[in-house]
């Protein structure tokens, strides 16, 4: 792999991870909950959010050793619950904020990346349009990744206000367990989201 691609792929896993995170401090910020604020968490600049092993380590040696996937994850945006003037709801929005974070990052650098085929067809920067093409893949994988529902990702967040008593206290329970399920979906199941961020960079980007 080119080593551009490498260098910036992991740079877009970084601030695409920073974006997702800062999105559940801003959402829980606006819900009344002010503790990413309050440690420094609510901004952009990457420093107080990288997380050695799985903003840097991780996404290069899954590059370098040519895995069919980039992944890794920036340090979670901490907030309490407690705080959030919506007791029902409020969890499931702040958790939902991330993905959807992601999502807008695609669907922009995606229909920029159409408007390019759309208008030079036949002088396209092949480079750009590679770099483009990472951005979008990128933050559709970290999109649909953190919708799964399993513990602890946002997926299971998301579903948590919906499930009945029983469950709620079995996925609170599971969430000890979460690197290991992460990590067990990452090796069993992973391969059934690849068709869904497949079918999402289609749709967006038109090729």
């Amino acid at each position: 792999m080119d080593i551009q691609i490498i260098i910036f792929s992991v740079i877009v896993l970084i601030y695409s991870a920073i974006i997702h995170e800062y999105m559940h401090g801003w959402m829980a910020e606006r819900l009344g909950d002010n503790t990413a604020k309050d440690e420094g968490r609510l901004t952009l600049n990457p420093i107080p959010h990288i997380d050695i092993n799985g903003s840097i380590i991780l996404p290069f040696i899954l590059i370098l050793t040519g895995a069919p996937f980039v992944f890794g994850w920036a340090k979670p945006v901490p907030y309490n619950p407690n705080n959030l003037r919506d007791r029902i709801y409020g969890g499931a929005k702040v958790a939902l904020a991330g993905p959807m974070a992601n999502l807008i990052v695609a669907v922009f650098f995606g229909l920029l990346l159409r408007l390019i085929f759309i208008t030079q067809p036949f002088f396209v920067n092949q480079l750009l349009v590679n770099f483009l093409v990472v951005i979008v893949q990128i933050n559709l994988l970290l999109m649909v990744f953190n919708l799964v529902p399993i513990p602890p990702l946002d997926g299971s967040k998301i579903i948590m206000p919906f499930l009945p008593y029983e469950w709620k206290i079995r996925f609170l329970k599971m969430e000890q367990y979460g690197f290991i399920l992460v990590l067990a979906f990452v090796v069993v199941g992973f391969s059934l989201i690849v068709p869904v961020i497949e079918g999402l960079f289609k749709l967006i980007v038109g090729v």
